[in-house]
């Protein structure tokens, strides 16, 4: 078997927009016609640069090669120019690539993924969401009542979210995320975030967990005095306090709070979770699939974390191929702990598959289906070609004061 042909598709995200601006897919196929998808999670760069240089490391490492072979593929991609190191561009494109090389071992070998990968651990897979807003776009005018910004907005959406079925929901309302992080709160950030978890916790009760995010955008100090905030309302956890490049501040964070910390949606590969987890930075893992460098380094992440007694709670927020590909790894890890979905894993956000993940009662059942269950809508993916200059996330430019 070998791999033939790639395909790349840079694809606008409808209104709501929930998952990001963009999404980029690929699609390799060998030369006996068995396809498969994967996806990049690249923020840095334009989306149509990221997907030409997914053509480029398919020409020079992947064309004429056999699918199966995970390890070389991937030491040939990382180490190509000398570099040997982890690198968030490269590994977006690498992860991409190795995702789509396993969904095309899943279906040589009639099997999901997951059987491929150690099999089979859960039936079934409890979710989160994020708080959204109930209509309109995902950024509200930010100077009106909304769910980020109001707590008796976020409580009503939490408490039709726990009716929906989720026993657990994520919010983030700490204030702004800047270029200058990290920053100490202000103390209307502290107060909102404390009305938030008080008045969330108020309308759920013990029905679901509170997951309290922040996008790094602290000092040490500054999330030390979050966490006092927190901790008399018990949050699942406290995600990534502080900026993610150096785990030892994290691990004094983690030292001065009950709360977990967890942390990694902006890391990639085994070497850098290591370093999380050796200083003991957080016991919750968030590797996103299509950043970390894709599902056999996620396997390696998440066996590491086992032998800390750390959990897995992959992440999600990108497309749908990612959202699949999390779902192979969550079923066959032992320590897995909580998925991130996008809502129900309905509406525009899944109209780019003509397969659907099934979401029931505030879980997401594994797929059956050999590969990783997917496919994509080609129909829809025509129908919306991504125009903008935006990239898929962005923070805020200036510094946050009062």
């Amino acid at each position: 078997m070998k791999l033939e042909r790639i395909e790349t598709f840079v694809v606008a995200n409808p209104p709501p927009r929930h998952g990001g601006n963009y999404f980029i897919f690929v699609r390799l196929t060998t030369a006996c016609g068995i396809t498969g998808v994967g996806e990049i999670y690249n923020a840095t760069f334009s989306p149509h640069l990221c997907a030409a240089m997914a053509e480029d490391v398919f020409a020079r490492v992947f064309a004429g090669h056999n699918p199966h072979h995970i390890e070389k593929l991937w030491r040939q991609t990382y180490g190509a120019g000398f570099t040997l190191r982890p690198d968030v561009t490269v590994m977006g494109v690498l992860s991409g690539l190795e995702m789509a090389c396993w969904d095309i071992i899943g279906k040589a070998a009639g099997q999901p993924v997951y059987e491929l990968l150690g099999g089979k651990v859960h039936e079934r897979l409890r979710s989160y969401t994020y708080l959204y807003p109930a209509a309109g776009d995902v950024y509200p005018d930010p100077d009106a009542p909304n769910v980020y910004n109001d707590s008796d907005i976020a409580a009503d959406t939490a408490l039709k979210a726990v009716e929906q079925g989720f026993t657990a929901i994520k919010f983030d309302p700490a204030g702004p995320y800047t270029v200058y992080g990290g920053h100490q709160p202000l103390l209307a950030d502290l107060d909102r975030s404390e009305a938030f978890c008080r008045q969330i916790r108020a309308a759920v009760g013990d029905r679901a967990d509170l997951l309290f995010g922040t996008h790094g955008q602290f000092t040490v100090s500054g999330a030390k005095r979050m966490a006092r905030r927190l901790e008399a309302y018990d949050p699942l956890w406290f995600e990534e306090p502080i900026p993610p490049e150096n785990p030892a501040d994290m691990a004094e964070v983690a030292r001065a709070t009950a709360i977990p910390i967890a942390t990694g949606e902006r890391l990639c590969t085994k070497t850098e979770f290591a370093r999380v987890l050796e200083v003991g930075a957080a016991s919750i893992l968030q590797m996103n699939l299509g950043r970390v460098g894709g599902l056999l380094e996620a396997k390696k992440i998440a066996a590491m974390a086992e032998t800390r007694q750390a959990q897995i709670a992959p992440h999600l927020y990108c497309g749908p191929v990612v959202a699949a590909a999390n779902i192979q790894i969550a079923t066959c890890s032992p320590n897995f702990l909580i998925l991130e979905s996008i809502g129900r894993f309905d509406g525009p956000f899944m109209d780019f598959l003509s397969t659907p993940i099934t979401w029931q009662d505030g879980y997401v059942i594994p797929p059956t289906a050999p590969g990783l269950g997917v496919e994509l809508n080609d129909a829809a993916i025509a129908a919306h070609p991504y125009t903008g200059t935006e990239l898929h996330l962005s923070m805020a430019q200036t510094p946050h004061v009062p």
